[in-house]
């Protein structure tokens, strides 16, 4: 009798997913183990988005879901410069809250904690906590299902924080896989700033899978600066879902610093009148970075303004993604809604795709987008070098004058001095 022997070749989905098979998640609260056991259902019938998606057309994952991934926490005391202009700040390394690093001041009003502690703690937390993510997007699911931990903050009515709330997510190993997840609840008239970083400091390939859910509530007014800087070897996908309400004021400046791949999903849902919302990101591109930047903004009541201004500064042979979408529905009358990318493009390798859209169904609206591709003014330079500056500096001050109008919307003045420091010591030699 013959016998015939078959070896089953796993998926790269199920390759992808084995990653995951050592967590323990048994320690979870009751709520939160049904939310994962619900993402892993629905991530059945998912799978990975290739070229062919149009949301996904200029953004190939295969490097990213085809890498041999180990998830741990750092086992050894961490090394990390904490110098950060604020008395509360939440450190998470590989994904995993770090007790020993984080440290608080507390301040009437506003809870700042790790999200594993708001799940015992936070009422909030437990009826809202997942309630944003696309059933849709698979790696969103996988944070779901697999996340580790983050941050949670919960800021009550009429709060006025007094100084930026830090998130800093740290990865300290090579061939790391995190989901960090993060929670923000703002009460009516509650105001607050927070700085999210994403650093590498193994300078070693990663892959990290961060998912945020905001809520701003009526008149509250929420900025978050984030900045990405990931190794030259490295992955990443941030995940941004936002509601606002009547009168809130919400505002995102993105800064993706480095990255081997990174791509940005910010997907805003404007329920209430009167929003005001603001989306900056400036990509200052080397090497063979790829940056993707996929902003999705609904306009759904009368008298919202959103304005949205992404630049990028591209060299090398690194290339830039730029898709932005407006969609105004028919009850979002007098809404006013600007959207602008710009790019300078360093070298005849480097390359940018660009497609800002709107979609408007309101007939009293004030609406425009457009986009701009061109190399550094030669004028300009001449004019510069003509008045002693040499060539290096020429093109460094022009960089910055291109970038200065998002650097300008930057509400925390210590991340405002590290984005003018970054392009002050990458551009004075640039090629």
């Amino acid at each position: 009798m013959e016998v015939m022997n078959e070896t089953v070749k796993m998926s790269t989905k199920d390759t992808f997913l084995s990653n995951f098979n050592l967590l323990d998640f048994s320690f979870d609260e009751d709520f939160s183990k049904d939310i994962r056991s619900a993402a892993k259902n629905t991530i059945e019938g998912l799978e990975f988005p290739t070229s062919k998606v149009e949301y996904w057309k200029y953004t190939r994952i295969n490097k990213i879901i085809k890498r041999d991934y180990s998830i741990s926490a750092p086992e050894n005391k961490v090394e990390i410069d904490l110098s950060v202009p604020s008395k509360n700040c939440i450190v998470l390394i590989n994904g995993f809250y770090s007790e020993e690093l984080s440290f608080f001041e507390s301040e009437v009003g506003v809870t700042f904690s790790s999200l594993s502690e708001a799940k015992k703690n936070s009422s909030v937390l437990k009826e809202k906590f997942n309630s944003l993510v696309k059933k849709d997007e698979i790696f969103a699911q996988i944070n779901s299902a697999y996340h580790q931990d983050g941050a949670f903050m919960h800021v009550e009515k009429n709060v006025q924080a007094e100084e930026p709330y830090y998130i800093l997510n740290f990865v300290d190993d090579s061939n790391i896989l995190s989901n960090p997840r993060n929670f923000v609840f703002l009460e009516q008239g509650a105001n607050v700033k927070v700085v999210l970083k994403t650093i590498n400091t193994a300078n070693a390939g990663s892959f990290t899978n961060m998912v945020s859910e905001l809520f701003i509530e009526k008149n509250a007014h929420f900025e978050i600066n984030k900045i990405q800087n990931e190794a030259d070897d490295s992955f990443q996908i941030a995940t941004e879902q936002v509601v606002q309400a009547d009168d809130s004021t919400f505002k995102i400046n993105t800064f993706t610093l480095n990255g081997a791949i990174v791509r940005n999903n910010l997907n805003i849902d404007s329920l209430g009148k009167n929003t005001m919302t603001y989306l900056n990101g400036l990509y200052p591109l080397k090497g063979k970075q790829h940056v993707d930047n996929h902003t999705y903004l609904l306009h759904r009541e009368p008298n919202g303004e959103s304005h949205e201004l992404y630049k990028g500064i591209l060299g090398d042979s690194s290339t830039g993604v730029f898709n932005g979408k407006v969609f105004v529905h028919r009850e979002a009358q007098k809404t006013n809604a600007f959207q602008s990318n710009a790019n300078i493009v360093m070298t005849d390798s480097a390359t940018i795709n660009s497609k800002p859209e709107l979609e408007i169904y309101a007939d009293d609206v004030k609406c425009s987008h457009g986009s701009t591709t061109g190399q550094l003014d030669e004028e300009a330079l001449f004019y510069l070098r003509a008045r002693g500056l040499s060539k290096d500096s020429a093109r460094a001050v022009l960089v910055n004058a291109f970038a200065s109008d998002v650097i300008e919307q930057i509400g925390v003045e210590s991340v405002k001095e590290e984005i003018e420091q970054y392009i002050d010591d990458n551009y004075q030699g640039i090629k």
